[in-house]
């Protein structure tokens, strides 16, 4: 188990995974004007493909979770059509670059909402208040006061440094480079928990439930659609961006939430 969870940590963190499945060349997709996009009945989306339960894929090779549904309810209110979209899985670091290279029309790919973001892209609402967590083996602990957090595994120059120091001051940190060096140390017992984003570490907890993911969101990161900036794609962030007002209004976003477990 300790190997299978290791592989599954080093998957989700690494910033060299190829991808496998879709291969597509910056010729080849491009950002258009919502007319384009109409006339050619397909919308471009970047996504993750190996961050449960946000974007990965299954055990029989599909595309699921929480920002594919958003991606495919996107395609059927604007297009009619919940299969009209290209997907293109991408790398952490290519998200934004995705758009500024006119790769794609959307990155729906657990983007946070930034101020220096917002001068070079455009947000739309957010679909998912994401924010820092804290998963345990230890299932006496069941909240961040129930008992005392000693040792907390943290990533090197992570955000999440600073929040646990002003939540939990009282605990030492133990900086990592990687989910997988986390998880061997709770593994060997030599820290209580591992402070990360909670949506990675809900995945984690579904796919091995001997870890648990404590009740309290410790800070706030908004995930939102990226959309590229400029009068010519305004068409197309306005109806986005109606169309995610709607479905918080119908309910049908936190359904999704809920039924992805987030």
């Amino acid at each position: 188990m300790k190997h299978r969870l290791l592989n599954l940590i080093t998957a989700i963190s690494s910033t060299s995974l190829a991808i496998a499945f879709l291969t597509i060349t910056p010729q080849s997709i491009a950002a258009r004007e919502w007319s384009e996009i109409e006339s050619q009945g397909e919308l471009k989306v970047a996504v993750k493909n190996n961050l449960r339960p946000l974007g990965f894929t299954n055990e029989t090779g599909d595309l699921v979770g929480l920002e594919i549904d958003i991606a495919q309810k996107l395609g059927a209110e604007l297009l009619g059509d919940s299969a009209a979209i290209a997907f293109l899985p991408i790398k952490n670091q290519a998200r934004l670059q995705a758009i500024l290279k006119d790769e794609v029309d959307l990155a729906i790919a657990r983007i946070t909402v930034t101020t220096p973001r917002s001068r070079i892209v455009d947000f739309s609402p957010y679909y998912y208040l994401d924010g820092t967590g804290i998963v345990t083996k230890n299932q006496q602990i069941r909240n961040i006061n129930s008992v005392p957090l000693k040792r907390i595994a943290v990533l090197n120059n992570s955000a999440t440094i600073a929040v646990i120091q002003n939540r939990l001051p009282d605990a030492t940190l133990v900086g990592v480079d990687s989910y997988a060096a986390a998880l061997e140390l709770m593994e060997t017992n030599q820290v209580d928990a591992f402070a990360g984003d909670r949506s990675t570490l809900t995945g984690l907890t579904q796919e091995y439930p001997d870890y648990q993911l404590l009740p309290e969101r410790l800070s706030g990161a908004a995930l939102a659609v990226v959309m590229p900036k400029g009068l010519q794609y305004q068409e197309l962030r306005t109806k986005v961006n109606r169309a995610i007002v709607g479905w918080k209004k119908s309910g049908w976003l936190q359904e999704r939430i809920e039924y992805w477990g987030l």
